[in-house]
């Protein structure tokens, strides 16, 4: 039994697929999709033949068309258009397309093309926030899954982004994942057989990297690794030395990964140089350990590297990959500056008289214990100038805290420094810690003064809370500037560092929103909630109506927020301008529906710490955006800068914090013109990294050329609408366009839920036919366009309702008996008079298999063929019933979709024409023994010569994929399977005046 052909078994037609292995049969329903595929032993088949046959395979056809199965030119259309939808095997070059239920952006394809060349595929995708890294790598596991070489996958990522790439995975790519993680591993263990590991019993992963890197996790999936792993946010499990021993021990996982030489990598990080060489050296290292010391400075090793390494900013994209639509929305910054109120200010004056002190009688301790000074210091200052509310839990933390080290008792060293580093914090890849900081600075002081005088603070601190529109600007300013972006259409999120402040926040404008009388939804945000508590919040509010989020950095990295919020506000100034970044590019990034995001930082103008953050680190990485059109991360190494800038404005003295000429002072202060220098060459090198790196050589037209071959093949999106609509139309399905509460030329539609058997089949899985939050009885919104508007899903080919669907009205059509095509919705065969032909005219509908052979990866491999299949449309033209003249391909697409019905043709007369013409209709085959009619072998001629060429030119186009992308041709070969499937018939009688 060869690969594409038709065989019976067990009393039902199926087509034989490709397999690894040479004792089994693989089979798929030939009205079936690949979740239906079953696996015969082919010797116990032969044996249990014996007794009872329809266990053992034997030749089949695939069964024509029946004359009894009339309809019109809509049914034609519909069934042509469910039998290209139901497509899974696609003859295109690139058969992910034929699975994935989004239509990427063809800048997005430049990933794949690349992973394409390379085996194993060893891929670092660099590109900027919210370009769409996930999708990207994404794409490169499907087709891999697609084309066989390879069966499981695993992702690994941050804890706060399980879900997320599980959605992303089942949703979007048709890949059934599980989440590995604490709390999780005993429900999965009950679900696998007995004795089988979790790790081996489910195909598709998403585990947290933070889960698996301990030393029993990791054995066990080492153990069972898939071939394909992907490592998102990769930059955070670079090698730390000794400074950071979590991020360490994920390094030591990713080497022992990458160790086994088969294995396929992806990594993903928006910020793979963190400015310490050594670091960036040891990503590399894991795709090839050739570059563990590589000099990017020479050519030769950039030109090695660019095999692997793409990294884009979204100016490339932008320039270089013009879609019809915007890709990006544009960002409008704004900032928005406030003056510290009386009381305010004798709050900050103390609490700088406090420090000042601590800061200079620690100048002789040991670097460590300075350093704990400078960022104890301020970590205070940043709590005073958050809020209120983050003063008071500050000062009240310190005031309660354990007695203090004697001076002659060593520090700990068994944590991370950035973990009980609070300002280092902001330049780590850990997420950031929203809690008020320790150390508590009343332990290297005097204790009693201390705690006296922290109390002090503590009741100054406490005054301003109580009230806050008399004594907070800064937050008086925030309010003022929500309710303005929610006049102008926008719904923000505002970015506090602390849970306090966040909570204090949030409050406040729930209270004012009462009070003013606005509808208007708050949500606060914070780490101290779990990762299904925020999801569920954040699901829960309403994208069709006002509201707000207040939230800490536990949100800023990884988390997609663009399909709700539209603006950001930065209530308080991150000091690793990267965390900025990140925070922006949870609205800002691909998949965004508003044309514009606005970007709001508040600063106090008589801040001096908002003012050096200002000065020093946002002025100059503002200056590398504009100039490069990304951020370059401060460098790593020079985090302590911190300490450096505080040291220095305390050493001024309070008098001389409201100087104009402060700041440019500052700015000539040795440690911060060594910063300046070591951001100067690292966005030197970035600039020349990206320049390189970008992948210009792959052009957006050849992409673009291959994206509209598939969908020739499988349909494009417009022609997914108008299957949908239609086949609703046709099952008395009510849909309308639906204009309240979207944009103007959004293209959304509302459909209440079916009352039918088409509600059972096509909206099997419950309450899924109705987004998120939103009950099944309000019926469901969805659009054909992407991105999508929030509050409509997205549908594609691959969406379950379309998926369903084709294949309902597909296996109706073909498996009806007598009785079921009376009432069926669509039928094979369709017979009408139409005024658009002058003589008899068929359109016969064509599914088509080939078989295709690659290149091996090595001589040694043995090649094996890859099943693809496509739907053809053609027809013929009979001036005589002896001499068809064959359509073109345009002509037969424009009958099929155009021609209408212009007068009725009597049922009788529609039978008894169908019954001569289809006898007439001999599918081309290998080789035949009956001779044919003239007619016959006239058709039979044309459809041979006609699947031939299709086959040179799909063998063609992959070829010329395969050639852009450097990839070896020679071997490549397609070749049609016959014979094809006649699926259907539509029979054009020309309209006779009389």
């Amino acid at each position: 039994m060869n690969v594409g052909s038709i065989v019976k078994f067990r009393d039902r037609n199926w087509v034989v697929l490709p397999s690894t292995r040479y004792h089994v049969y693989r089979l798929r329903p030939l009205t079936g999709i690949m979740d239906d595929v079953v696996e015969v032993h082919k010797l116990l088949s032969d044996l249990i033949g014996y007794t009872i046959p329809e266990e053992r395979l034997s030749p089949a056809q695939f069964p024509p068309p029946s004359a009894e199965s009339i309809s019109d030119s809509v049914s034609a259309r519909l069934f042509w258009q469910a039998a290209r939808l139901t497509l899974r095997e696609g003859a295109a070059p690139l058969r992910c397309l034929a699975n994935i239920s989004i239509r990427p952006r063809t800048y997005q394809f430049v990933p794949l093309l690349m992973a394409l060349r390379l085996d194993p595929v060893r891929l670092f995708i660099a590109d900027d926030v919210g370009v769409g890294k996930t999708i990207e790598a994404l794409l490169v596991a499907r087709e891999l899954f697609d084309r066989g070489e390879i069966t499981r996958l695993a992702v690994l990522c941050p804890p706060y982004l399980c879900d997320q790439w599980q959605k992303e995975l089942t949703e979007k790519f048709n890949l059934e994942a599980v989440v590995f993680r604490s709390g999780m591993i005993a429900q999965l263990e009950r679900e696998a057989p007995r004795g089988t590991s979790i790790y081996e019993y489910f195909p598709i992963q998403v585990i947290s990297i933070d889960w698996v890197k301990t030393d029993r996790n990791r054995r066990l999936f080492l153990q069972y690794c898939p071939e394909l792993v992907i490592v998102d946010e990769v930059h955070g499990a670079a090698a730390a030395g000794g400074t950071n021993k979590s991020q360490q021990r994920r390094h030591e996982l990713l080497q022992e990964i990458a160790r086994d030489t088969k294995r396929h990598l992806i990594l993903l990080s928006a910020t793979p140089h963190s400015g310490v060489q050594d670091a960036f050296h040891s990503l590399l290292k894991l795709l090839d350990p050739k570059f563990a010391n590589c000099n990017l400075e020479d050519e030769e090793w950039r030109s090695q590297l660019a095999r692997h390494f793409i990294q884009r900013t979204r100016g490339d994209i932008n320039n270089e990959w013009k879609d019809s639509s915007p890709t990006f929305p544009e960002r409008c910054p704004r900032d928005v500056s406030y003056k510290l109120s009386e009381e305010w200010k004798k709050l900050f004056d103390a609490t700088w008289d406090f420090c000042s002190p601590i800061v200079h009688s620690g100048k002789h301790l040991e670097e460590h214990r300075r350093r704990m000074r400078y960022w104890g210091v301020l970590a205070l200052l940043r709590c005073v100038m958050s809020s209120p509310a983050a003063a008071v839990e500050a000062l009240a933390r310190r005031t309660e805290s354990p007695p203090p080290l004697a001076e002659n008792q060593p520090a700990e060293t068994d944590t991370d420094e950035t973990e009980s580093d609070p300002v280092r914090s902001d330049f780590s890849e850990e997420a950031a810690d929203d809690e008020v900081p320790l150390p508590d600075i009343a332990q290297i002081a005097d204790e009693q003064s201390a705690r006296n005088q922290l109390a002090s603070l503590k009741r100054l601190a406490d005054n301003l809370r109580k009230d806050p529109k008399t004594h907070d600007p800064k937050l008086v300013i925030c309010t003022k500037q929500v309710w303005q972006l929610i006049e102008e259409g926008y719904h923000p999120i505002i970015w506090c560092r602390y849970v306090a402040t966040a909570e204090y926040v949030g409050e406040f404008l729930k209270a004012e929103a009462e009070r003013l009388g606005k509808e208007v939804e708050v949500c606060v945000i914070t780490g101290r909630m779990g990762e299904d508590e925020r999801r569920d919040l954040i699901a829960a509010l309403p994208v069709d109506s006002p509201h707000i989020l207040v939230a800490t950095d536990c949100l800023s990295e990884g988390i997609n927020l663009q399909e709700k919020f539209t603006a950001v506000i930065h209530y308080d100034l991150p000091w690793n301008p990267n965390r900025l970044e990140q925070r922006e590019g949870r609205v800002d990034r691909f998949g965004q529906t508003s044309p514009s995001v606005v970007v709001v930082r508040l600063y106090g103008s008589d801040n001096p710490v908002d003012g050096a953050v200002l000065k020093i680190l946002y002025q100059k990485a503002d200056e590398i955006r504009k100039s490069l059109g990304t951020y370059v991360p401060l460098p790593e190494s020079q985090a302590d800068i911190s300490g450096a800038i505080i040291q220095w404005l305390l050493a001024k003295g309070r008098s001389s914090v409201d100087s104009e000429d402060l700041f440019s002072d500052l700015l000539e202060e040795p440690p911060v013109k060594e910063i300046e220098g070591l951001w100067e060459i690292q966005s030197k090198r970035e600039k020349e990294s990206r320049s390189r790196f970008a992948q210009k050589r792959i052009k957006a037209d050849e992409v673009q050329q291959e994206l509209e071959i598939s969908d020739a093949i499988l349909g494009d999106p417009e022609e997914v609408r108008n299957f949908l609509l239609a086949a609703f139309q046709r099952l008395g399905i009510s849909y309308r366009e639906e204009k309240a509460k979207f944009p103007p030329n959004a293209r959304v539609y509302r459909i209440g839920v079916p009352n039918s058997e088409v509600k059972d089949v096509v909206f099997s899985d419950g309450n899924k036919q109705a987004p998120a939050g939103r009950p099944a009885t309000d019926g469901w919104c969805f659009s054909f366009d992407s991105p999508t508007p929030p509050n409509a899903e997205f549908v594609g080919r691959n969406h379950r309702v379309v998926r369903r669907l084709a294949r309902y009205l597909f296996e109706k059509a073909l498996t009806a008996d007598e009785k079921q095509m009376a009432e069926a919705a669509i039928t094979r065969c369709g017979v009408l008079r139409t005024r658009e032909v002058t003589f008899l005219t068929v359109l016969l509908l064509l599914r088509v298999r080939y078989l295709m052979w690659f290149p091996s990866s090595s001589e040694t491999d043995e090649r094996r063929p890859l099943l693809g299949e496509e739907v053809l449309l053609t027809g013929f033209r009979f001036p005589d019933f002896s001499s068809p003249q064959e359509l073109t391909k345009e002509e037969a697409l424009r009958l099929l979709t155009e021609a209408g019905s212009s007068s009725n043709v009597p049922l009788a007369e529609k039978k008894e024409i169908a019954g001569k013409l289809l006898p007439e209709l001999k599918m081309p085959a290998e080789a035949s023994s009956a001779p044919p009619s003239p007619a016959s072998s006239s058709i039979t001629q044309a459809l041979r010569r006609l699947i031939d060429e299709r086959a040179a030119e799909l063998e063609k186009s992959h070829k010329r994929i395969r050639e852009a992308i450097s990839e070896r041709v020679r071997g490549l070969s397609i070749k049609p399977q016959l014979p094809p499937d006649l699926l259907g018939m539509l029979v054009l009688l020309p309209e006779v005046d009389l």
